[in-house]
Parts: structure tokens; sequence; C-alpha cells
């Protein structure tokens, strides 16, 4: 009840104000009562929160406000699944598992695919579990290998001569993948596995001419592939491997006029056997949730423009009708000299 109910009680007070109830407790003993909706709503968060206390699962601020936006089409029986499911435990000692449905999905794929692609916007676990399971995969034996790879590009802004040997000169691009090294096996750990060949941290342009056999690939922010890169990659998979593509086709830093590589792809191999596909949501975010807000803003931007330029493009259209009538809008010879 403590765990279910937060810290003065915080826990309860957002679920009445987000979900506009009434909560009372009479010892081990809940009401809730508002509106039938909003009362249902309220009843299936704090169900999960019950769900998770029993298991141990600690309830974060993340998590209650996940399960407070996924709850009016929460299926109890997969947030069940969601805490019971390890992935590994990491260097501290922490267990790493999914936090979202969409996450579940995602680790479930990876399981069943030889290939996929994982596609959302930043903060969704994509580099940070496809690296989890890799590094499971990796201490069970599946495979003899991990290859992490990214395109050297930077985002936005050319950074010049950088000083120091290749390694020196690849490394800033990499760092993300680093980081979540150290984090899930320790720094010990991996510079002994990456002494030994076991862990291989490159650029995109060192795969080509590889086959890459018994070995889990993990391709990160896959958008910033050409089309030529993502099918060079895809072609370098051998007997035993397994790879991942991550990506988040809003944060594209090619030049103008260059296709992505991602978004040809997932057209491209869609319903092909043996690919898997996702696209996490905002809702997956497990970062800040600033960072939620803040895509949300962005989205909701973006559709605007959108908009604003169909608007724009039919109004062009429209007065070039009006110019060739002599001002007469005609819709009949509109649409004869469209076609």
């Amino acid at each position: 009840m403590l765990a279910v109910f937060g810290q003065f009680d915080g826990n309860i007070r957002k679920i009445e104000m987000v979900c506009n109830v009434k909560i009372v407790n009479h010892g081990d003993d809940v009401k809730v009562s508002g509106a039938t909706k909003n009362t249902m709503r309220a009843w299936n968060v704090l169900k999960a929160l019950a769900d998770m206390a029993k298991k141990g699962e600690p309830i974060t601020e993340q998590s209650l406000n996940y399960l407070i936006s996924t709850a009016d089409d929460m299926d109890l029986e997969e947030m069940e699944k969601l805490h019971s499911d390890l992935i590994c435990l990491t260097a501290n000692g922490r267990p790493l598992k999914a936090k979202t449905i969409g996450q579940k999905k995602y680790v479930d794929l990876i399981k069943k695919n030889t290939v996929v692609f994982g596609v959302g916007p930043a903060g969704t676990g994509k580099t940070y579990l496809a690296m989890a399971m890799a590094i499971t995969a990796f201490k069970n034996n599946e495979v003899n290998r991990i290859i992490l790879t990214r395109p050297a590009i930077e985002a936005g802004e050319k950074l010049g001569f950088l000083p120091g040997d290749l390694q020196s000169k690849v490394d800033p691009y990499l760092r993300p993948l680093y980081d979540a090294l150290y984090e899930i096996m320790g720094a010990d750990n991996f510079h002994k596995n990456m002494e030994r060949g076991a862990i291989e941290v490159a650029p995109l342009a060192y795969m080509r001419g590889r086959t890459l056999d018994n070995a889990f690939i993990v391709l990160d922010e896959a958008q910033n592939t050409t089309p030529e890169q993502m099918k060079m990659f895809l072609t370098r998979i051998g007997y035993g491997s397994q790879a991942v593509i991550t990506g988040d086709v809003t944060q594209i830093d090619l030049g103008d006029g260059k296709r992505s590589g991602l978004l040809e792809s997932t057209k491209i191999l869609s319903g092909v056997e043996g690919i898997g596909m996702i696209t996490l949501t905002n809702q997956d975010v497990v970062r800040h949730p600033l960072v939620q807000r803040i895509i949300m803003a962005y989205e909701t931007h973006e559709k605007k423009k959108q908009s604003d330029t169909k608007r724009e493009v039919k109004r062009g259209a429209n007065r070039v009708a009006r110019s060739d009538t002599g001002g007469r809008f005609d819709k009949g010879k509109e649409k004869r000299n469209r076609f």
C-alpha cells in the first residue's frame, strides 16, 4: 500500500488530478469515485501499480506517467508480462527490463527474427535495448562476437579536422555506443572483450566487403545511411548472425537531396520473412517527462506545417485555374487542364 500510494500519497494525488476522480483508502480497501470512464481509468492504474509493488518493482515518476497515459486501453496481462521478463543485469547488478509495452514488443521481435528495424523518437530505448539483447546473446554463447556500427555523420555541424589516429577520429561518433556498453558490461569487462576482438565498434564504412558470421550486429542512427549503404550493410549478414537496425526518422542529418536508407528499406522489406519492424512512439519515451512533451510539440508543429503547405499548394492551383479561364473559376476546365 505504501509503495502504491507513494511518498506523502504523491502517486494518488497525481492519479486523482489527471483522471479527475476521488480516491479514499480505509485500511487495505481503496474506493475510487467519479465518472465511469474516469473511474475505470484510475482503477486500471491502481491495479497495475499494485502488481508492480507485489513483484518488488520500483514505482518511479516515469512508470506512473506511462501507466496513466496508457490506462484507457491498458492490457493488464501484457503489463504483468512486462514486469516479469528480465533481459539481463547491468554491471552494478541492476535488473534491465522493458519499461513500456512498445519496448516489450521490440524485445520480443528481436528474440524471434534475424533482422529487426526499431524506429522511434529519441529516448525510447531503441539502442540501449538492442545493446542489452546483444550482450545477453553473447553471454549465452549464442553468438561469438558483438559488432556495433553507425554512420559517421555530424548532427548538422561540421567538426573539421580531428587530431589523433583513425580510432581517435571516429570515437566521438561512436561515444553513445560506448556509454551503453560501459553501463551494461562494465568498463573492465568491455575493454577485455574489445582487446580480444569479441566486441567491435566501428563506423559503417568499415563494413564493406565483409561477411559477418556468428555475430550480433547493431546499426545505430540508421536514418543517416544512404540507400546504398543500407543495402551494403544488410547484405553483410552471415550464418548464425542477427542484426538490429535503429533510427529516428525525424532526425535525419543527410545533405539536401539525399534519401534515407532507413526510410527506403522499411518500405522495400516490409512483409519479408525473418524481418521484424516496430515503430515506437512518444508513449515509449523513458527519459525525463519533458522529453516526451518536447517530442509531442514537434510532432504537432510538423503536422501543422504539412497542413499549411497543402493549403498553399491548393491556393496556387486555384489561382492558376482562374488565370486560365480569364478570371472565371471553371472546375470542369480546371480538371481538363490538370489531366
